[in-house]
């Protein structure tokens, strides 16, 4: 039985970087982020029920338009909740089938809200990744080429950074001063004898 991780941290905390580490060491990473964009795009019930919620607009040539439906999920909470009561389940499921058919020591489930969804009930372990605060927002800035008010805005609807690391099984620092390959290297050697347990007992 493989080992479940999850994988969490705020807008800019560099997790995508963590789980590219760990995929070098062969160990199968689920974006949930990019799972629910395809599956927003192809399962017809929920497509019909995002056009039903933000109206045709919602879909460009079948293709979700994520601009527009970001714009209105970022200033209405209310909108957000019924968007994510919708994609959450349907994602969840697949992270399940997905995980099911693994064979590594650990998989890893990558999401920023696994503890706001739920996910964080169906693992093991949880990682979260660590980013002072600027750093963060800088990053998220020159990523997604947005203003900072635009990165707090969306900050605003995450999980406190504190309270988020406060309910994980370890951290990962990424602040540049501490380097985070030897990090991940560390806690993978770990995570390897924990399943090597787990299976063993």
């Amino acid at each position: 039985m493989v080992l479940r991780l999850g994988l969490t941290g705020g807008i800019g905390s560099g997790k995508s970087t963590v789980a590219q580490i760990f995929e070098v060491l062969g160990i199968p990473v689920y974006y949930a982020d990019i799972a629910a964009k395809k599956i927003m795009n192809e399962d017809k019930g929920l497509r019909s029920a995002i056009t039903n919620i933000f109206g045709e607009q919602a879909y460009e040539n079948n293709i979700l338009n994520r601009k527009y439906v970001s714009s209105i999920v970022f200033s209405d909470p209310a909108k957000l909740q019924q968007l994510n009561a919708l994609v959450h389940p349907a994602t969840k499921k697949d992270a399940e089938t997905w995980m099911q058919q693994q064979t590594s020591p650990y998989a890893i489930h990558e999401a920023a809200l696994i503890f706001e969804a739920k996910v964080s009930d169906r693992l093991d372990l949880v990682i979260g990744v660590s980013s002072p605060l600027e750093l963060r927002i800088k990053r998220a800035m020159e990523r997604d080429k947005v203003s900072r008010e635009e990165v707090l805005k969306r900050m605003a609807q995450q999980l406190d950074e504190e309270l988020k690391m406060s309910k994980c099984d370890y951290v990962l620092l990424n602040e540049e001063q501490q380097l985070l390959i030897p990090q991940v290297l560390e806690l993978h050697e770990k995570l390897v004898g924990l399943s090597k347990q787990k299976n063993d007992g």
